[in-house]
Parts: C-alpha cells; structure tokens; sequence
C-alpha cells in the first residue's frame, strides 16, 4: 500500500526536533583528554614549583616502598612473575619520571579554610602569580583550576571575590591568557541558581579582560543529598549541568561531604559506603551521553609511615617494617577504592598527597592493562564485520559497544597505560583511535565488508 509521504510531513518534523533535541542534550563522550586524577592542595601552600615538587616525592615514595617488582607485587597483591604485573611497575616507574600529576587544583575551600580576608586576597593574588610563573617556567601540570567557596548566602562573597582577585591578577601578569585546561571547581552546589550565578560572573570577568567568550570553564561538586534530589524530589545532577550553558566539563563527587550529609558516622565514611554507591549511580545516570566528565572522590587514608629518622639517628629495623605495612596497608586500600571507582566507569579521581600518586597509577594500568588483549579482539573482529553483530565468547557486540572500545583504547593511551605501539597491535592507527569517531573507521576502513 503506498502512502504519500506528505500525509507524514508533520509527524516527521516533529520527529526531527524532538531528535534534535535530545541531541544537543546528550552529545556523546568528546573523546577529549580526561586526567585520570586531581591533585587538591591548599591554596596557601601553592607555588610554581608546587607541582614539580609533588612528582619528585611521588617517585621517592615509589622508589621507597617498592624497590622492586616483588615488593610492589606483595603491596598490591598481584602476581610477581606476571607479565602485566612487570608491565604496570615499569608504566608506573615512567609515569611518575615524566608526567606524574596530570590536574592540580589550588584549594581555596576545605584545604584553605576560613582565613581573615586580607590573608584569602594577598594568597589569592599570590597563587595568580606563580600560576603565571609556572606557565612561562612550563612547570604546570596539563590540566589546572582552583576551588573557589561555596555560594551559600555566608561564602558567596568572599568566594566571588577570590575568582575575580586570582582571574584578572593571573590576565595581568599572563597578557590575558590563561593556562591550557584551566577550570573553576564550585562546590556544594544544591540548585541551578548556584550554576548560573557562576556563569554570570564568568560572562562578566570574560568582557572586562577581552577573553573570548566561553573561555572560563567550570565544574560543579555533587556533595550534599540536595545535588542529587531538587525541593521537588526531582532528579537534580542534569538540571544543575545544564544551568551552565555549556560550561560545565566535569562533575565531581565529594565522598566525605556527602557521606557526613547523608548521617553517616565519621568511622563508617570511606569511598565504597552504599550510599556513595548510590550518588555516583545518579550521576551516572544523569549524564551519561551528556559529555560531562564524572571524577570520583579520594581515600582518606594517607600512606605515610610514623617513623621519620632524625639527625644522627638511624631507624631500627622495626620501625622500617612499621613504616613498611603502614604505607602497604594505605596504598592496597587505596587501591581497592580506585578499581571500585574504575569498574562503575569513573575514570577520574582525587588524590590528596603524593604518595597517593603511585597507587593512582598501579590501579589505572592495572585496570587497562587487564582488559586489553579481549577489548583488541573485540574491536578487531568488530570492525572485520563491518558493524554487524559479533559474538567473540560470551559477549555480544553492537554499534554503541565499538564506540565504547574505541573510547576504551583513548583513554588507555592518553593515560600511559599503553604505548602507541601498544595500540598498533589492535589493526588501528593512531590516527583512527586520536579520530575518536567509531563510525568513520568503519567508512573508511578496507576491511569492511
């Protein structure tokens, strides 16, 4: 029976912009670069040399506390003669030399505190300073930002006051540049009014300067019980991304404010409580496809020793194991945390000390490392069929799955956890997986059938 396709005209344009609709809401995954961690420090400690500094005791604590495979296999509980086992020691080893904080944020919330506000505006003007500094030194680390307070109605001033002190004292001395990835944290954001305020202030700073519009980036922190449901008892995470006009890039978890939010004893708070399990469920749910990236919180639990040597003194061999199964026990729970935050697709995280920063890395590779050889034949034997369904074991494959591969092996190389050559091994090019576009490899790939 044919129909004349005019009789649908109206129900195909309606189709159209309700299709159009959902995709400028839901865009996909960039495939831009995500660090795979942030480093928070209190903004008063901050200098040019900061993040340099973090690195080389990064690697110190590293080279410490696994000076060898068998040991760095022991504190994490692997296999000490397997492969992958020697492949994340010597990654992590290299990570460390060459790239050890990928995101620095200067904290002018919890790990600033409450300061009289002629010590918050000079620190603020000071961190501008050595931002400048360690951008014409190339100390930076590739992504950077700084926490501001919180816009509740006791903070919101001061909070605004140092984003506007550190911005056009940072344009002053940069000639109105700002460093690669940079970024304003805004934490406890309970509604959109909180978004948009920043987005305003961003519009304002952004024509006074002469930065081109768009420039200043933002991402929210979901740490209350009140981001997650509005007063209406509404989902609240998209409503409040949304409210910043395409400037949002990233939504964090804050796992020790939410926790405490949510009544729970300060004993009991940790990353894998239930009811962080469920938080970063809705922040999942809430934005994926969006683009928006999710960066779970940080381990609390600090791998230090409590034996420190002093002058003229040298420890006994107690107080070196001591030291030993203290920075053991803190790194395998660590661990632990960020593998559970790996498997529930949260590729980002805190750390909060450098000698968090190893553990970090272990887990990344790990992680990656683990999964590539059946993600390569997947990806393989997908491609060979040209999209068409593939059954490689027990897992079925389909066009959203190939573009998650893809997706799987950007973030595997962008991160260190496997080399260029590494990836070569799969049948794509550089090229193809930098493209970040599953469906152009399949148009223009010869294997096609």
């Amino acid at each position: 029976m044919n129909s004349d396709k005019n009789d649908f005209s109206e129900v195909f344009s309606n189709l159209s912009a309700a299709n159009k609709k959902l995709k400028e809401i839901y865009p996909g995954d960039t495939g831009d670069r995500q660090p795979v961690q942030t480093v928070y420090g209190g903004a008063q400690l901050f200098k040019s040399t900061t993040i340099k500094r973090i690195g080389e005791l990064a690697l110190r604590s590293f080279s410490e506390y696994a000076p060898n495979v068998k040991v760095f296999a022991n504190a994490f509980g692997m296999e000490e003669n397997d492969e992958i086992t020697l492949k994340v020691y010597e990654k992590v080893k290299e990570k460390l030399k060459n790239e050890p904080v990928e995101d620095f944020r200067i904290d002018f919330e919890d790990g600033f505190g409450i300061r009289p506000d002629k010590e918050e505006d000079e620190t603020a003007e000071f961190t501008a300073n050595e931002v400048a500094k360690g951008m014409s030194e190339k100390s930076l680390s590739p992504f950077i930002g700084i926490r501001i307070k919180t816009f509740s109605e006791e903070l919101k001033h001061r909070a605004v006051r140092t984003l506007e002190i550190f911005i056009n004292t940072l344009l002053k001395e940069t000639g109105g540049k700002l460093p690669d990835n940079f970024v304003v944290t805004l934490p406890k954001v309970t509604v959109p009014e909180h978004v948009t305020a920043l987005v305003d202030i961003f519009e304002k700073l952004e024509s006074k300067s002469n930065l081109q519009p768009g420039s200043l980036k933002m991402e929210i922190m979901i740490e209350t019980t009140q981001s997650i449901f509005d007063t209406e008892g509404r989902s609240n995470i998209l409503s409040l991304v949304r409210a910043s006009r395409g400037r949002c890039i990233a939504a964090h978890f804050g796992v020790y404010d939410y926790t405490a939010s949510s009544d729970v004893t300060a004993a009991l708070q940790s990353m894998r409580h239930p009811v962080c399990d469920f938080a970063r469920n809705m922040m999942k749910v809430s934005l994926a496809g969006t683009g928006v990236w999710l960066s779970d919180g940080a381990t609390n639990i600090m791998p230090v020793g409590p034996n420190k040597p002093v002058k003229n003194c040298t420890l006994s061999e107690e107080q070196i194991q001591e030291n030993f199964d203290t920075v053991h026990n803190a790194w395998k729970i660590m661990y632990d945390d960020v593998m559970n935050s790996l498997s529930n697709a949260f590729y980002q995280g805190w750390d909060l000390h450098p000698a968090q920063l190893p553990v970090r890395y272990t887990a990344v590779y790990k992680f990656f490392l683990d999964g590539f050889e059946q993600a390569s034949q997947r990806l393989t034997n997908f491609i060979e069929k040209a999209a068409q369904a593939t059954l490689v074991g027990d897992v079925f494959d389909d066009a959203a799955t190939g573009q998650g591969l893809l997706n799987y092996f950007l973030r595997a190389l962008n991160c260190g956890a496997v080399s260029e050559d590494e990836i070569l091994q799969t049948g794509l090019t550089i090229e193809e997986v930098k493209g970040k576009s599953f469906l152009k490899i399949i148009q223009n790939s010869k294997r096609t059938t």
